[in-house]
């Protein structure tokens, strides 16, 4: 079961979803009516692979992870969601269940509405349906994109990359992240992460102190960091600014 709470609307209405916002003033106005606002909690299990969805999230803070799972293996983090996206995009195609877990990494708040709801919104409200195509679009660029960072680029590039999404949809320039929960979205030792983040701490780009990471230099991390983040920030500007 999705582990979130509701929340005030004034607390949501601080960070507004891009999508949503993005939509002509009434079918938006139409989509709000049919949202609540929730609290998403770190560690919350969203969705499960091939399983119905129940909800669907329009983040407003915060960000959710789709992670892949193999076996015993320790799942592997395919793409990350926050305040650009939603979770439940594949419902535009007609199909109400999604290949990989959704599950959130980064506490905040979202917009939570039934998949019911999502599946007459889209029958009803075409801008709504064409947004969803293009972001559906962007999402599995996203994902081709880290199944070919994860293959070819080294853990440092890769860290980096990571920082950067994560910080672009947490909103602040400090969030907690372990080393063992880094190895684990990066499909990589601990002592890889170890290695990778102390390198990046030497060249003052991030603090890093018992699981809390400060950004101290954006501009720093981009230059380390593998072209793979620029890629998928240009086809979410192309295609959906």
């Amino acid at each position: 079961m999705p582990q979130e709470s509701a929340v005030s609307a004034r607390t949501s209405a601080r960070i507004v979803n891009q999508l949503l916002e993005s939509l002509p003033r009434r079918e938006r106005s139409r989509i709000l009516e049919c949202c609540e606002p929730v609290d998403l909690i770190f560690g919350a299990i969203l969705c499960e692979p091939d399983q119905p969805y129940r909800h669907v999230y329009f983040p407003l803070s915060g960000f959710i992870s789709l992670v892949q799972t193999v076996g015993d293996h320790q799942p592997l983090e395919m793409g990350l969601i926050g305040n650009e996206g939603m979770l439940g995009a594949t419902m535009v195609l007609g199909i109400n269940a999604i290949p990989l877990r959704g599950v959130v990494q980064g506490s905040g708040t979202a917009l939570r509405m039934t998949a019911a709801q999502l599946r007459r919104l889209l029958a009803d409200c075409p801008a709504l349906q064409r947004k969803l195509n293009r972001y559906l679009y962007v999402l599995m660029a996203q994902l081709s994109q880290t199944a070919a960072c994860t293959r070819f680029h080294e853990v440092e590039a890769r860290l980096a990359r990571w920082l950067l999404m994560t910080h672009d949809r947490a909103h602040a320039d400090h969030f907690h992240l372990t080393h063992e929960f880094l190895a684990d979205m990066l499909g990589v030792q601990r002592s890889a992460v170890t290695i990778a983040a102390g390198t990046l701490q030497k060249r003052h780009l991030i603090s890093y102190t018992r699981g809390e990471i400060r950004i101290l230099s954006r501009t720093g991390l981009e230059a380390v960091s593998c072209e793979c983040y620029d890629a998928v920030i240009q086809d979410y500007a192309q295609l959906l600014a």
